[in-house]
C-alpha cells in the first residue's frame, strides 16, 4: 500500500516536470529561433517478488512469470527539437538572417567559441558584425589578400566596416573604344575646326578628365585626321596642353608641394599659339603691362617661369634644344591704384620641396619643368615624358566603308600618353595611365550627313573603364554566407564569409541562454574551421528571422493529457490514504 503512495507522488512529480518543460515552450513562443523542448516518461523501478521459471520437461508443468511490482515513473529524456525548423519572419533588416538546414551560426566571447540559429546581427563601432542580444562576435572567414577569394582556416571576427572596406580604390583608365558612323559628308568632318569627339577617362586618383579629340577629313579620300587638342578636368577647365596658364595670387609664401606659383590675382602666365608673352592683369582682366615685345623664339615652346631663392627669369624651351633669347627681372603691381611695380623677390620665397603640374603635350618629346627646391641657378630642370597623339592618319576602304589601319597600324589601336610633371630625382609618379584607343570600330557609310562617331572608355568587354573612388553605399549577404560591399563607383568587394558549424547529433549541444549553445561530449566537437553552409544543402536568407518552432496547439494538448495525469496520480495519494485510513480503523 506504501508503494502505490510513493508511486503517485513520482507520478506528481513527472508530471510536474513535464509541465514545466511545457511552460517553458509557451513561454517561448514568439523567441526568435528558440527550439521546443519534450519529455519522454520511463518506469521507475520494479520490486520482484518471485522470479520467472521455465517449463519442467519432465513433468510436463509450464513456465510461470516474474511477479514484479512497479515503483513508480521517472522522466526518461528532455528532447530539444533543434532540427525542426522555425517559420520566417520578413524584418527587412539586411543584417538579419535566416538559416536553414541543421546548421549553426557561430559567435564568439573573445574566449570561447557558441553557436546559434538566432541570425539578428548588427555593426558595431569598430566594423565587426555582432549578435544583437549578447554583442558576441560573428564568426567567418576572411578574405586572401593575393587572391582576393575566401580562405576557409580558423574562423576569425568578421570585421566588414574596416577603414579599408568603406571605399573602394580609384584606377586610371587605360583603354578606349571609339565607334560610330563616319560620314564623308559631314559638314564638321570636312570643315577646318573639325568634328569634336570627347573621351571620358579618370586618372589614378579617381579624378574624371575629358580627353577631346578633333576628327576632320585630309585631302586624301578615305583618310581622315585625327589630333587631341583638349584636357578638361570634371568643372570644364582646361588643363594645358602645349602651353600652360598660371594664375598668379598675393600670398608672399613658398612653393610647396601642390602649391601654384602664386602672385597677385588676375596676373597671369600666359603661352598662346607660337608667341609667348608675360602680361600683367588686374582683377577685372586689364591689361597693366604686357611683354609681349620680348624676343623668344623657337620652332616650338613650351614657356615656363623659373624660380629660385626669390629670383625671376623667363625661358622658353624646345626639348632639350631650345633657344633662350630673353631675359629679365619680373615686377608686378603691389596692389595700389596706380600701378607700381615691386620687384617679384619681394613676393615669393623658394620653398623646401616642389612638386610639379598636371600638362597633356602634343608636340613631341613633351618637355617638362618643375620650380628648383634650392640651388643657386635660378633655371629649370627639363626631361622627355614620353608622346601623346602626335596627329595621325584613320585610313578606311572606300569600297566597303571598313576601317582599314591607322598610319599603317592595322590593330587599330593607337596610345594616349598623359603624364604629370615631376621633379628631376623626385619620387612622384604620374597620375595616368597609359590609354590603349581602339578606332576600329568607326565605319565609313552615308549616314544622310550626320557622324555618329562616339567615344568612351573602356574596350568592348568593359576592361579598362577607370572608376573615381567609391564610397560604399552597401552591404549584402549572399545564400552562401559570402559578404559583399557595394560602393558608388559601380564596384564591389567581397569582405568576408558567414562560417557556419554542424553536429552529428545537434540535440546533444547544451544550452546557455541568450539562444546559445556550446558542443558537449555526446553533440560532437567544433573544429575550429567550420562549414559551408550549402555542402549539407542549407542556406542563408537576409532580411528574415527564423521564429519558434513551438506548436501552440500541440503544447496545449500535451498541457491537458499532463494535467489529466497529474489528477490521476493524485487521486492515487487520496486513494491510498484512504485505504490507509480503513486500516487504521480495524482496531476500533
Amino acid at each position: 500500500m506504501m508503494r502505490s503512495l510513493y508511486s503517485g507522488v513520482a507520478g506528481l512529480k513527472t508530471h510536474q516536470t513535464k509541465m514545466d518543460v511545457i511552460g517553458n515552450n509557451i513561454a517561448n513562443v514568439n523567441t526568435t529561433a528558440f527550439k521546443s523542448s519534450s519529455v519522454t516518461f520511463a518506469d521507475l523501478m520494479s520490486q520482484t517478488t518471485q522470479s520467472a521459471s521455465g517449463a519442467n520437461a519432465q513433468t510436463g508443468v509450464g513456465g510461470v512469470n516474474a511477479r514484479q511490482i512497479g515503483l513508480g515513473v521517472k522522466s526518461g529524456a528532455i528532447n530539444v527539437n533543434i532540427t525542426s525548423q522555425g517559420s520566417a519572419q520578413s524584418t527587412g533588416n539586411p543584417f538579419d538572417i535566416m538559416i536553414t538546414g541543421d546548421n549553426f551560426f557561430v559567435v564568439s566571447d573573445g574566449l570561447a567559441n557558441y553557436f546559434t540559429r538566432d541570425g539578428s546581427f548588427y555593426v558595431d563601432g569598430v566594423g565587426n558584425l555582432c549578435m544583437t542580444s549578447t554583442g558576441y562576435n560573428v564568426m567567418g572567414w576572411g578574405v586572401d589578400p593575393e587572391t582576393m577569394a575566401i580562405k576557409q582556416d580558423t574562423v576569425q571576427a568578421l570585421r566588414i566596416m574596416s577603414s579599408d572596406n568603406l571605399t573602394y580604390p580609384p584606377e586610371a583608365t587605360y583603354r578606349g573604344t571609339v565607334s560610330g558612323i563616319l560620314d564623308k559628308n559631314d559638314t564638321d568632318v570636312n570643315s577646318e575646326a573639325g568634328k569634336t569627339v570627347n573621351l571620358n577617362l579618370y586618372d589614378a586618383l579617381g579624378y574624371e578628365y575629358t580627353a577631346r579629340f578633333i576628327l576632320k577629313s585630309t585631302d586624301n579620300t578615305g583618310e581622315y585626321s585625327v589630333e587631341l587638342t583638349k584636357l578638361l578636368d570634371a568643372k570644364g577647365n582646361e588643363v594645358s596642353i602645349s602651353g600652360a596658364t598660371e594664375l598668379f595670387g598675393q600670398d608672399n609664401k613658398p612653393i610647396d608641394d601642390e602649391t601654384p606659383v602664386t602672385f597677385a590675382s588676375g596676373y597671369k602666365w600666359a603661352t598662346t599659339g607660337t608667341d609667348s608673352h608675360l602680361e600683367l592683369q588686374d582683377t577685372n582682366g586689364t591689361t597693366i603691362v604686357d611683354f609681349s615685345k620680348l624676343d623668344f623664339t623657337s620652332t616650338d615652346e613650351t614657356a615656363v617661369a623659373a624660380v629660385n631663392k626669390a629670383y625671376a627669369a623667363i625661358a622658353k624651351a624646345y626639348g632639350y634644344e631650345g633657344n633662350v633669347d630673353g631675359f629679365l627681372n619680373l615686377y608686378i603691381s603691389d596692389g595700389a591704384s596706380t600701378p607700381t611695380l615691386t620687384k617679384i623677390q619681394d613676393l615669393i620665397e623658394a620653398g623646401t620641396s616642389n612638386s610639379g603640374k598636371t600638362i597633356a603635350d602634343l608636340d613631341g618629346d613633351g618637355v617638362l619643368g618643375t620650380v628648383p627646391a634650392g640651388g643657386t641657378d635660378p633655371s629649370w630642370d627639363f626631361k622627355a615624358a614620353g608622346r601623346y597623339i602626335n596627329g595621325m592618319i584613320l585610313k578606311f576602304d572606300t569600297d566597303t566603308g571598313l576601317f582599314h589601319d591607322i598610319n599603317g597600324n592595322l590593330t587599330g589601336d593607337t596610345t594616349i600618353n598623359l603624364s604629370k610633371i615631376i621633379p628631376e630625382g623626385a619620387t612622384n609618379t604620374s597620375n595616368f595611365s597609359d590609354i590603349k584607343l581602339n578606332w576600329a570600330g568607326i565605319s565609313m557609310f552615308n549616314n544622310n550627313g550626320t557622324s555618329t562617331v562616339t567615344a568612351t572608355y573602356g574596350d568592348k568587354d568593359g576592361i579598362g573603364t577607370g572608376r573615381k573612388l567609391g564610397d560604399m553605399i552597401g552591404v549584402s549577404i549572399q545564400r552562401d554566407g559570402m559578404i559583399y560591399a557595394s560602393y558608388d563607383n559601380g564596384m564591389t568587394k567581397l569582405l568576408g564569409q558567414i562560417a557556419t558549424a554542424n553536429f552529428p547529433n545537434a540535440s546533444g549541444l547544451e544550452k546557455h541562454g541568450d539562444n546559445l549553445y556550446s558542443s558537449t561530449m555526446n553533440s560532437g566537437s567544433f573544429d575550429g574551421i567550420g562549414v559551408d553552409v550549402t555542402a549539407s544543402g542549407g542556406y542563408m536568407s537576409t532580411g528574415v528571422l527564423e521564429m519558434s518552432n513551438v506548436d501552440l496547439s500541440r503544447e496545449f494538448t500535451e498541457m491537458i493529457t499532463t494535467q489529466r495525469g497529474f489528477q490521476a496520480n493524485s487521486r492515487i495519494i487520496t486513494v491510498s490514504d484512504t485505504l490507509l485510513e480503513e486500516l487504521t480503523n480495524l482496531k476500533r
